[in-house]
């Protein structure tokens, strides 16, 4: 717009007459002394101040509706109030820029929201940026000396993107008026820096099935390397509508931009979670109970069935570890990756999903469907210029995220390496095409494959069965082998877990909900009706578990609070007791896969110790602890046992363990019964001490015993007795030295006869044998 003196200076004079007026002068000229002592040229003013008065009011809307009548005149009066304040500070005809922020209310706006109706306006637009080209200058001043006459012609430039004034033309005059040659003194000329930038909506508010929108952003003087690729930001600007390059015709559509005023860096996990005192309490009360980390197991994805120590793995990794920069420059990383291999159809896309839709910044990629630049970063060129820019990938758009690949083997070996740096220095190293840049890529990687014989072989190793190279598995914290089991009761229990998914429905037609028809009588709607727990529905959560007790399952918007207080405001430090605890740990592990000849899923190397201080130190977090416990490295220790030596014991087998476990005992208890009536019958009469002792050596019998025997006492007893044997390399052990190996260290000490019940258990499982003519256990 072309803008006259008097318009100009009529403008000019109503801002410094409103900076007078109020008390907007004190916040202004403290503006003002932050850009002096920082060395800037922008001086940054807030909206805020202009809406506590009427005469403000009316002035930010017309700085908002017409920027370009506005936005030189405001610069005008902020640079006489700087100059009154410092004159030295500015140099002849240098001009203050204005950069504006605060409540922008409706013009806070998304790519996808930017319609025509803000063309020519001032908007605030949030989004990543994707793009951004290199800093070119820009002339706006040209210097010229002619040879015969030896005067100098000095022409200014200005182009549609300008605030103020039409736009001149871009070519250099070459001969004066009265057709003398001009010679271009470069040295003379004045210019400025651009740069062009392109920001897209963030994905995961992007609207699925459509293509995300994007805006092109030019940025001049002190805004140009402001941002990155990967950074969210808050841009300012105008936008405007730029003609198009058609040559002879007239295009109606037009190209737009968006003319930044001012670009703020926004949090990525500042999302729209806010906590309130209930909240808080909750959280606090959660983190208190003793089966919390099985409580929020469960939560994650409850239609899911099975699989509890996957969920258990996935809480950790949403959790992560303290990351760590010395000042050396290592960077030592806190983000844990996952990978799951195992058979079709075990829900391995379905848990990728479910972290999706918990994790606050999660990006969603196929093995096949990407390359290793689609990953990482690329190098393009622009249409329009044909200079190189550099573009952000998955990865880095991930920034302090999680990024889940699916059919991870179906991609390239070539793609596959691109990955490598990013797992474990968490950067994007690009040195291609002149650009050599490096950029940030702190995201936690799920991986989701198959075996390379399409199901899994279980009479080779599980590293023939993966198929994929030792340095790319030593990347991962964690590797799990999900096998799909051929077991008639199992097959049973998920069968009916997915009826009931497919019989759930929350509302009927007509809109009368089931909630009353499907909760359990008896059930307390205070409990049930509040915004931690979910409701019970039996088609939705199947029987009652626990001998009947309800199973709690949090909703999943406490279940994202509760991962993003404890990921983001506990940082908890290693003790002296965990960090030996640990230390001895790796050390038993490094022995133990060294023996063993068929080998674990991973490698155990260097980072399988990271591996578990990260593991221990989620952990912490989890339970809201500053300090990491024993009790963290050992909840740690239990979830790498299980990836490394791919336990095929999941929860359906424990629960079958269970089943049979309570038929013996009740089999058992109705032998006792008649025993014991048969004894009362033949001791007529008997006295009370005489039933004492017959109930004492009930008690004392080994298949009472076998009642507390938990599957957790079991797997505890076994894993004492592996370790010790894979220390000691033995084959055969006495009966009578057992209790002594399994009792140093073991926080409830065994009794003989709980002993030899688990030696009992293991032998019947094919574990071991027992000799009872010698006594002596032999291990298989």
């Amino acid at each position: 717009m072309d803008l006259s003196e008097d318009v100009r200076a009529a403008h000019k004079r109503t801002f410094l007459k409103f900076f007078e007026q109020t008390e907007y002068n004190i916040e202004l000229k403290k503006s003002l002394d932050l850009m002096f002592t920082q060395n800037r040229r922008r001086c940054i003013v807030n909206l805020s101040h202009f809406y506590h008065h009427r005469e403000g009011a009316d002035l930010a809307r017309r700085l908002l509706q017409t920027p370009s009548e506005y936005m030189q005149p405001l610069c005008d009066a902020v640079t006489d109030m700087a100059r009154s304040m410092n004159a030295k500070y500015l140099k002849e005809g240098e001009q203050i820029l204005v950069g504006l922020e605060g409540p922008f209310v409706s013009r806070r706006v998304t790519p996808r929201e930017l319609l025509s109706g803000f063309i020519g306006s001032m908007v605030c637009v949030e989004g990543i940026v994707t793009k951004c080209s290199l800093v070119r200058p820009k002339v706006v001043k040209s210097v010229h000396f002619c040879p015969v006459t030896e005067k100098f012609t000095v022409r200014e430039y200005r182009d549609i993107t300008s605030n103020m004034g039409l736009p001149t033309g871009s070519v250099y005059p070459t001969r004066d008026d009265n057709g003398n040659l001009l010679v271009t003194e470069y040295g003379l000329c004045t210019y400025k820096d651009h740069q062009t930038l392109s920001m897209q909506e963030v994905p995961e508010n992007s609207a699925p099935g459509q293509l995300p929108r994007t805006v092109d952003i030019i940025v001049e003087d002190d805004l140009v390397d402001s941002c990155k690729p990967g950074d969210r930001v808050a841009i300012v600007g105008i936008y405007k509508a730029l003609p198009g390059k058609s040559k002879g015709g007239v295009n109606g559509v037009f190209r737009t931009v968006l003319i930044a005023n001012n670009v703020s860096l926004l949090n990525k996990m500042s999302h729209n979670l806010q906590y309130s005192s209930e909240d808080m309490k909750n959280i606090r009360k959660i983190s208190e109970r003793d089966d919390a980390f099985d409580l929020l197991a469960n939560s994650l994805a409850p239609s899911i069935y099975g699989h509890l120590w996957i969920k258990k793995a996935v809480i950790l990794l949403m959790l992560g570890g303290n990351e760590k920069n010395l000042k050396n420059g290592t960077h030592l990383r806190g983000d844990i990756n996952m990978m799951m291999v195992g058979d079709p159809s075990v829900a391995k896309s379905q848990l990728l999903r479910a972290i999706m839709n918990i994790a606050p910044l999660a990006i969603s990629t196929t093995g096949r469907g990407s390359s290793g630049v689609g990953l990482t970063a690329a190098v393009t060129s622009d249409q329009e210029t044909g200079e190189r820019r550099l573009e952000a990938g998955a990865m880095v758009l991930a920034d302090r995220g999680v990024v889940c690949i699916d059919e991870f083997d179906k991609m390239n070996d070539q793609d596959r390496v691109a990955i490598h740096e990013v797992m474990e220095q968490q950067t994007v190293t690009i040195a291609k095409a002149g650009i050599h840049a490096s950029l940030n890529a702190r995201c936690s990687v799920v991986a989701a494959a198959n075996p390379i014989y399409g199901t899994y072989d279980r009479s080779l190793t599980p590293t023939k069965n993966i198929g994929l190279p030792d340095s790319l598995l030593s990347r991962f914290d964690l590797l799990f082998i999900v096998l799909d089991q051929m077991d008639p009761g199992v097959d049973r229990q998920i069968s009916e877990h997915v009826l009931r998914m497919h019989r759930y429905r929350s509302v009927v037609d007509g809109g009368t909900r089931l909630d009353d028809s499907s909760r359990h009588d008896g059930e307390d709607d205070s409990e049930t009706g509040s915004s931690v727990f979910i409701k019970y529905n039996r088609m939705l959560h199947g029987r009652r578990s626990d001998k009947g007790r309800k199973r709690d399952t949090l909703t999943i918007n406490f279940l994202k609070k509760y991962i993003h207080y404890a990921k983001n405001r506990i940082q908890p430090e290693l003790t002296d007791e965990a960090s030996e605890h640990i230390a001895t740990a790796y050390a038993e592990l490094r022995s133990a896969s060294s023996n063993v000849k068929t080998g674990g899923t991973l490698p155990i190397t260097a980072r399988t110790l990271e591996t578990i201080i990260r593991l221990s130190t989620a952990h912490a977090k989890l339970r809201l602890r500053r300090q990491v416990l024993k009790s963290d490295a050992e909840a740690a220790l239990k979830v790498l046992n299980f990836a490394i030596y791919h336990q095929e014991l999941n929860e359906m087998e424990e629960r079958e363990q269970d089943r049979q476990n309570e038929m013996e005992t009740e089999a058992d208890n109705s032998g006792r019964a008649r025993n014991r009536g048969g004894r009362n019958m033949t001791n007529n009469g008997s006295s009370t001490a005489t039933t004492g002792d017959t109930e004492a050596m009930d008690v004392d019998a080994p298949p009472a015993d076998k009642l507390n025997i938990t599957p957790e006492r079991l797997e505890a007893f076994s894993a004492a007795l592996g370790k010790y044997r894979h220390a000691q390399h033995v084959e055969q052990m006495p009966i009578s030295d057992i209790e002594g190996v399994v009792n140093s260290g073991a926080a409830v000490p065994y009794s003989s006869t709980e002993i030899m019940s688990l030696l009992e258990i293991m032998h019947e499982k094919g574990s071991l044998m027992i000799s009872k003519d010698t006594n002596v256990v032999y291990f298989m």
